[in-house]
């Protein structure tokens, strides 16, 4: 009950540098995101009746940006480029290698110790870089399945993991 009231007293905080102004809907999510790495429906409803606009409007904002997600995200997000560069260079690899390395599930994206996101995207603009992947800001370009599963296990390490 208690990280409920925290969580709301962060957005309190976040609608308060924006002046509770309705029209800075956009960087008021954005800042909400970066705190939780994703959008909880809970909140979405709180920043609507706090900026007395319509929880459609807000859901809306927040489902029709890409940036944005309703669902959690792993503290670490790892985005593989299946555009037509990196998947002629066998990108398909890289994701097996990433889902078997992180024990995902058919349909899941998200290791279950919320440290990892797979994200598969249509391009990274590194088409010579290919196969090319982004683990949080860092771009990774020629990799393989060995340099990908070595890549997450040192990530593991040095977050304390398995």
């Amino acid at each position: 009950m208690e990280e409920n009231y925290s969580k709301f007293d962060k957005v309190c905080r976040i609608l308060e540098e924006n002046s509770y102004d309705g029209a800075k809907l956009i960087p008021i999510l954005q800042a909400v995101q970066r705190e939780y790495r994703y959008l909880p429906e809970p909140i979405l409803a709180f920043i609507a009746s706090s900026l007395n606009v319509s929880p459609a409007k807000v859901y809306g904002v927040a489902t029709f940006f890409a940036h944005f997600t309703l669902k959690p995200k792993g503290k670490h997000i790892i985005k593989v480029c299946d555009g037509t560069a990196c998947h002629v260079k066998k990108s398909t690899t890289l994701i097996d290698a990433i889902k078997k390395t992180l024990a995902l599930e058919d349909g899941q994206t998200t290791t279950k110790d919320m440290l990892f996101t797979l994200e598969t995207v249509s391009c990274l603009g590194a088409c010579g870089l290919a196969p090319v992947m982004l683990v949080d800001e860092d771009v990774h370009g020629q990799m393989t399945p060995d340099k990908v599963s070595a890549l997450i296990k040192e990530t593991m390490k040095s977050e304390g993991s398995k």
